[in-house]
């Protein structure tokens, strides 16, 4: 079992009742995700408590559950209840969310001097130079708006669209589908009578020159592109 030192309380409200377990913190959100592990792994001790802190085990179990099995009980708590989480895990949460972050800024956005893709490395320099803090809680899309906002005036940013209308004849229709899910996002699409796709595109326009070029090499040139 984990060392009681570095767990965390896991609590449940039921029947107006508290009730409490102490559990490795990162092992009962995977538990609680539906990831295969032995709950004696997750638990620091074999007991539930009304107040963990001071040692108070709960009472009358089997009232609010229906059983004393303590497995049975612990695993109601961490899937139904609340997780204590480490100031650890928070900053590994927030870690992950700025390189989502990042991540987002650097495929879709340009340096609007340069017409050039902007490093992730970059990016990253920037948002420490601007002091930007990262909320582990919020969606990545709540904060994009915000972080680019804050990057502006340190490191330009551009977002500019490129839309294409593409004709692509039947003979190469369906070998090139893939490469437009690759580069853009389908606005429309349309299959002629002929087998030919029509398509309307939109993708960032950092990478529009690239998608040119490999979607022309992959119809040897036999496609008709208009940007719109």
């Amino acid at each position: 079992m984990l060392n009681i030192e570095d767990a965390v309380i896991a609590k449940l409200k039921k029947d107006n009742q508290i009730f409490e377990i102490l559990v490795d913190c990162e092992s009962a959100l995977d538990f609680k995700k539906g990831k295969k592990i032995d709950i004696n792994d997750v638990l620091a001790v074999r007991n539930i408590f009304k107040d963990a802190k001071k040692g108070e085990v709960a009472p009358h179990l089997y009232e609010t559950f229906g059983t004393e099995n303590i497995e049975e009980i612990a695993a109601k708590i961490i899937k139904e209840g609340e997780i204590q989480l480490t100031a650890e895990y928070k900053r590994k949460l927030a870690e992950q969310k700025k390189k989502e972050i990042v991540g987002k800024i650097s495929e879709n956005a340009m340096d609007p001097r340069t017409k050039l893709p902007i490093p992730p490395q970059r990016i990253e320099l920037a948002m420490e130079q601007a002091h930007i803090n990262i909320d582990a809680f919020k969606p990545v899309e709540e904060q994009m708006h915000v972080v680019v906002e804050k990057l502006r005036p340190i490191l330009p940013i551009s977002f500019e669209k490129r839309k294409f209308e593409i004709i692509i004849p039947a003979r190469h229709s369906g070998a090139s589908y893939g490469i437009l899910k690759k580069y853009g996002k389908i606005l429309k699409e349309t299959w002629l009578g002929s087998g030919a796709l029509q398509a309307e595109l939109e993708m960032p326009a950092k990478i529009a020159e690239d998608f040119i070029d490999e979607i022309n090499k992959k119809t040897h040139g036999d496609i008709q592109i208009e940007e719109r």
